[in-house]
C-alpha cells in the first residue's frame, strides 16, 4: 500500500512562474540594495522600480530589459533582483 503525498501547508500556490519576456516585475529592495547596480546607481532607488510594475521587454543571460510606465529610460537589471508583480 502506497501513501499519497500530504499537501504542503504553501499548495500550489508557492510554484514560482520564471518571468519570461512580458511579466510584469518590480524590483526587490533587498536583492537589489547592494548590488553593482545600485551602487552605479543614485544611493536611493526611485519609488516606482520598487512599487512596480514594471515590464520585461528583453532577456539576455541573466538580465532583462525593463520597461515602466513612466516617461523614464529602460534598464537592464539581474533576473535574481525582480519579483513577479501581484496587484
Amino acid at each position: 500500500m502506497t501513501e499519497s503525498p500530504t499537501p504542503t501547508a504553501a499548495g500550489p500556490a508557492a510554484k514560482v512562474q520564471p518571468l519570461k519576456k512580458g511579466s510584469l516585475v518590480r524590483v526587490n529592495r533587498l536583492a537589489y540594495g547592494g548590488s553593482l547596480e545600485a551602487q552605479a546607481s543614485d544611493p536611493l532607488p526611485p519609488d516606482y522600480i520598487l512599487e512596480g510594475p514594471g515590464e520585461i521587454v528583453a532577456l539576455k543571460g541573466d538580465y532583462a530589459q525593463l520597461r515602466w510606465r513612466l516617461p523614464v529610460p529602460d534598464v537592464w537589471l539581474r533576473l535574481d533582483q525582480l519579483e513577479a508583480f501581484e496587484a
